[in-house]
């Protein structure tokens, strides 16, 4: 049997094994799978398209420093459903020795440009922001302002006092019309206040009344007397005249008559001289 020639054996480019896919080739054939275009790809990862292409066609010199090319690749095998971590060093192996010729400095664009928002749409909006500060600096600067003096208004002038000057005399009340003696009276309360209404010895009223509540003395009481817990919480009606306060504040008033012409004549005032037959004040109840 003859021996086979070695020397028979094909040699040379037919044992060479095929050039494996650039990662812009792989990247390519894996886009045009899916039926996807670079707008698609731009879109969805937010990457330049310009910068897409240059991947594709691995010209280098059109793309930003290694790091964000690497980034870019990445996430570009992502949206094709490439590993992620093959193609980033792939593309490290064939950038090595081939992207640092150049010394300029590389500005990283993170959108298109396009996708921007645009200038007067910005500039508008600072516009608008920096009135409205203004505008409210304004308004409240003057609502902080004191009310301003009325122009040529006369100051008012008080009266000289002279030591140990007696007060000056106030000016007498104009008396009211005495009302009729059968005028209707009617206690209003004001706030609330405790009363008691007697006559002769009987009680005609008593409790608290709260605001707004009344109560008309029956004109067939004889002679009518009060006695109020907090006589400034009361208002006094006689006929449609409103009588003068049947005490003083914060002190219980007591026995105080209820008749019309007593009520508008007022109660006595304390310190008041008494006539010389005048039986002398009973201590309040």
């Amino acid at each position: 049997m003859a021996k086979r020639d070695v020397d028979d054996e094909p040699v040379g480019e037919d044992l060479v094994e095929p050039d494996t896919p650039t990662v812009g080739q792989r990247l390519r054939a894996a886009r045009e799978e899916k039926g996807l275009s670079l707008e698609d790809i731009a879109a969805q990862t937010r990457i330049p398209q310009r910068h897409l292409e240059s991947i594709e066609t691995a010209d280098w010199d059109k793309l930003p420093a290694p790091t964000y090319t690497t980034g870019f690749a990445k996430s570009y095998a992502a949206a094709v459903g490439l590993d992620r971590t093959e193609i980033g060093d792939q593309l490290r192996e064939e950038m090595g020795g081939q992207r640092f010729a150049s010394s300029e400095a590389q500005v990283f664009e993170p959108a298109d440009p396009a996708r921007t928002m645009p200038k007067w749409l910005v500039i508008g909006a600072v516009a608008a922001v920096i009135i409205l500060i203004v505008v409210m600096s304004w308004l409240n600067k003057r609502a902080l302002e004191p009310g301003q003096p009325v122009a040529n208004a006369p100051a008012a002038t008080a009266p000289a006092v002279r030591p140990n000057a007696p007060p000056p005399a106030r000016p007498a009340a104009t008396a009211p019309a005495a009302p009729a003696a059968n005028a209707p009276v009617v206690l209003t309360a004001i706030a609330p206040a405790w009363v008691q209404v007697s006559d002769q010895g009987k009680t005609l009223f008593e409790g608290t009344m709260q605001p707004g509540q009344t109560y008309a003395v029956p004109p067939t009481a004889t002679a009518p007397e009060l006695k109020a817990g907090k006589p400034e919480a009361l208002k006094v009606t006689v006929g449609s005249a409103v009588a003068p306060p049947v005490g003083p504040p914060g002190k219980v008033a007591s026995h105080v008559s209820l008749k019309p012409a007593d009520l508008m004549r007022g109660p006595a005032q304390p310190g008041a001289a008494l006539p010389a037959n005048a039986p002398p004040a009973q201590p309040a109840q």
